[in-house]
């Protein structure tokens, strides 16, 4: 690809003095960083994270079943997939640094009116919807978007640091937080520590760090790149479109809600919050190494179907978690339940960004994202109605590991990056 973005400067210029290429590589260990934060304390990332931490004490409290506790985050899932293709329109027509910013500081105000909740169930549920209307202002979309305008070459290790590391420190520190919060002041001050730690860490950091992508890149316009790729349409023409679609879909909501129920999961067979907050710990870790190593293979590999193992790597992890009796298998479970799902949120954007280009990336990635969104929010619910009819999970658990066999199946058999990308890659070489 000839219109690259990256912005350090070429070989043959690096004995000279270069400040433009040193500030803009400033700007780009700024913008690294920002991403990274953001991600961290992305407000759909702290509610989800945390939501099984959550879901026990309200159901008690309320006196309600499960599934209504856990159907917000299905309402979630449909405001997000709702406003993820808006979103993304506006950050390539506009810039998404402004969105950014609003969506962090209203974002993380909404997670701390959540300890306001009450027994009525349309308060509940409308506090809810107010996370998901803003939070995909602030989401790892929107900060894949910034990313992918300022890395090139180093495009899927950057989307691993930013996007998986982001977000597996992020499902790391948010739980043990949480925990922390709710022995000491209960789930309603555990939500309002939350949001005020999100206010505290994320005004200051999209203020000062995060940067639009570069309007000048190596010494000539990103126009020329950013004008490079298929729109919304064209992209949905291709085989390419629906296969990453249904397979990350797949894939990433699965593995969610496993993880959203690892803490009553095992809280059911006798295990303490603490253990089960230690298999989420490790599943997120291992989650977050392994979004950084997908990058990095993705940037040497030239073919999708290297992803394809790691489904069966987390099949493997969900069946030490459905059959499993002892602390061990699950915490072995849950490191390779984290292969998966690195993998899965590696891949999205970077197979998005070399398939269809940068042009329409925000608008293509909100519609994939409003996918993934809408499974990661209703099958955690379906985990749930599981639950209350049968008495377990038992059956869930069998149905997300002949997913992650379909997910598999479709990663490998996607074709080659330049049989979808040859259009608008020509346009690239004018």
């Amino acid at each position: 690809m000839t219109g690259d973005v990256d912005v350090a400067p070429a070989a043959s210029e690096a004995t000279a003095p270069n400040p433009a290429a040193a500030r803009a590589s400033r700007a780009q260990v700024a913008v690294v960083l920002a991403c990274l934060i953001g991600n961290v304390i992305s407000p759909i990332l702290v509610v989800r994270g945390s939501f099984g931490l959550f879901l026990i004490p309200i159901s008690h409290e309320f006196h309600w079943p499960r599934e209504r506790v856990s159907g917000v985050l299905g309402l979630l899932a449909i405001i997000s997939a709702l406003t993820f293709p808006l979103v993304g329109r506006i950050a390539d027509q506009f810039g998404p640094r402004r969105p950014i910013l609003f969506g962090t500081v209203v974002g993380s105000a909404c997670v701390v009116g959540l300890g306001l909740a009450t027994a009525n169930v349309w308060l509940f549920y409308g506090l809810f919807a107010l996370v998901g209307t803003f939070s995909t202002l602030a989401s790892t979309m929107m900060f894949n978007r910034v990313v992918a305008g300022w890395f090139d070459k180093a495009r899927g290790a950057m989307l691993g640091v930013t996007s998986g590391l982001g977000n597996g420190v992020g499902s790391t520190l948010v739980p043990v937080g949480a925990l922390v919060l709710m022995r000491a002041f209960g789930w309603r001050g555990a939500f309002f520590g939350l949001g005020a730690i999100m206010l505290a860490v994320g005004i200051p950091t999209m203020l000062w760090l995060l940067k639009e992508p570069p309007i000048v890149a190596g010494g000539r316009t990103t126009a020329h790149t950013a004008a490079a790729g298929m729109s919304l349409a064209e992209a949905a023409r291709t085989r390419s479109f629906w296969q990453v679609l249904v397979a990350i879909g797949l894939g990433a909501g699965c593995l969610i809600a496993v993880l959203a129920h690892v803490v009553p999961l095992l809280s059911d067979r006798h295990f303490s919050r603490g253990q089960g907050v230690l298999v989420v710990t490790v599943f997120a870790m291992v989650g977050a190494g392994w979004t950084i190593a997908t990058g990095w293979l993705l940037d040497r590999v030239a073919s999708p179907k290297v992803i394809a193992p790691f489904y069966l790597i987390a099949l493997a992890g969900v069946l030490a978690l459905d059959r499993g009796a002892t602390l061990p298998m699950f915490v072995a479970g849950g490191a390779m339940m984290g292969v998966g799902l690195g993998a899965e949120f590696g891949a999205l954007s970077y197979f998005i960004s070399r398939y269809f280009g940068l042009r329409w990336f925000g608008v293509i990635a909100g519609v994939m994202y409003s996918a993934v969104t809408v499974a990661q929010g209703v099958t955690p619910y379906l985990m749930d109605v599981d639950f209350d009819r049968h008495g377990s999970y038992l059956l869930s658990l069998h149905v997300v590991e002949a997913s992650l066999v379909v997910g598999a199946a479709m990663i490998a058999f996607l074709p080659r990056y330049a049989a979808t990308a040859a259009s608008w890659r020509e346009q690239t070489a004018v």
